[in-house]
């Protein structure tokens, strides 16, 4: 699928990871003139991180970790390289957490997905994303002012409103939710405003079920989705081949286990990590909390960057058990310490009124020794009493569940 970006991304996804190294050591030493960075990578010698192995070595950094920096080096974390001041925009996600837009072409790197949605110069685009505050609004917007379109600044709420000016202004594009998508059109067909223009969409921000995606393409608009946040821009995005979403050309994603930094096979859920080389507000190995798995092989649409399923839920799993917490990196801290064991499942249920924990352990056979000296481990890490079951080698799942609860609500 040429378009013209296809000088950013023409070549096999081997070469470009190469090439990004190459530039990553520079972005590395350019974060650490950042206090947050100095901090948080500390001891890390650019020199080695020349792969995705050693990449893999560095600490990821999760939410947790900027709302902490944040206390302490306001208003980023230390984690700008541009200070405030020379920023375009200071915004706000809940949270709360606090990002910044700065200045220049795309720079939240939405224009592929933009693209990809059928947007083209001179097209006149409404976007129902919030612009108050949070920077939603803005991510999307800056992808369609690099493609050439006009922008409709429509936010959120105010439906016949957001009706009135659609009709007058004729958008052909609309990004936003896909669910205010479908209330837009309802309330069109109720009140007999013109929202006919509207063929093109891209959503975000809530689930895209396939119900949702056929009834919107019956009524005439073909949507396509994109994963973003606020700390990295656009970081995936849909073609028309609808083969999985395409890794933006400007980040590296790495599919971890949930509660650790350590990366797991193709084709196996875990939670996304991503760096980006974003010179003003760079990011390194930040943990999103969102599950997907790699996809093998290239898309059909001509894109050869590496490919995600999509979102695949939260990696947050933490529940609480007798009255204490217990995390997925304490299951993987079972796995650390028994070699034998492959993929783990912590059950926690309910009987007699009593909250349980049963942990399934992948192993290559059924060894009463090895269950008990793993049930002992995991009482040493989560301080709680369970049983342990060991099961076949790919027995159990590959949904990125480290931690299923399945005691009854309400």
């Amino acid at each position: 699928m040429p378009d013209h970006y296809d000088h950013l991304e023409t070549r096999g996804a081997a070469l470009r990871d190469s090439e990004q190294f190459a530039v990553l050591h520079g972005i590395i030493a350019h974060a650490m003139k950042a206090p947050g960075w100095a901090k948080h990578l500390a001891g890390v010698d650019v020199r080695h991180v020349t792969s995705r192995e050693t990449l893999a070595k560095l600490p990821v950094l999760r939410k947790s970790d900027i709302v902490a920096l944040q206390k302490e080096y306001p208003p980023f974390g230390g984690l700008n390289v541009t200070p405030p001041g020379r920023a375009k925009r200071l915004l706000m996600s809940p949270g709360p957490i606090f990002e910044p837009e700065c200045h220049g072409d795309d720079w939240w790197g939405a224009a592929r997905a933009c693209f990809a949605a059928g947007m083209r110069e001179g097209d006149i685009v409404h976007n129902s994303f919030a612009y108050h505050l949070t920077p939603g609004g803005f991510i999307l917007e800056s992808g369609a002012h690099k493609l050439g379109c006009a922008v409709i600044p429509g936010g959120i709420g105010n439906t016949e409103q957001q009706l009135e000016a659609i009709a007058h202004y004729r958008p052909s594009a609309y990004i936003g939710t896909p669910d205010f998508l479908k209330i837009l059109l309802d309330t069109a067909q109720k009140t007999g405003k013109d929202a006919s223009s509207i063929k093109r969409g891209l959503v975000s921000g809530a689930a895209l079920p396939g119900s949702l995606r056929e009834e919107l393409r019956s009524r005439g608009v073909a949507v396509v989705q994109c994963y973003a946040t606020a700390e990295l821009g656009v970081i995936a995005y849909e073609t028309d081949a609808m083969q999985g979403m395409v890794v933006n050309e400007h980040l590296m994603l790495e599919i971890v286990r949930p509660g650790t930094g350590d990366p797991v096979a193709d084709g196996e859920v875990g939670e996304v990590v991503v760096t980006s080389f974003n010179p003003d507000y760079p990011m390194i190995r930040l943990a999103t909390g969102d599950l997907s798995a790699i996809l093998p092989g290239l898309s059909p649409c001509g894109r050869t960057n590496h490919r995600i399923k999509g979102w695949l839920g939260r990696a947050d799993q933490t529940a609480k058990v007798k009255g204490m917490f217990v995390h997925p990196k304490q299951v993987a801290e079972v796995g650390a310490r028994h070699a034998e064991l492959k993929r783990l499942r912590l059950v926690v249920g309910r009987e007699a009124e009593q909250d349980t924990m049963t942990l399934l352990a992948e192993a290559a056979g059924s060894d009463a020794a090895l269950a008990e000296a793993v049930a002992a481990t995991l009482q040493s890490v989560t301080k709680l009493r369970g049983e342990v079951r060991l099961v076949s080698p790919g027995s159990l799942p590959n949904d990125g569940k480290v931690i299923a609860d399945e005691r009854p609500v309400g």
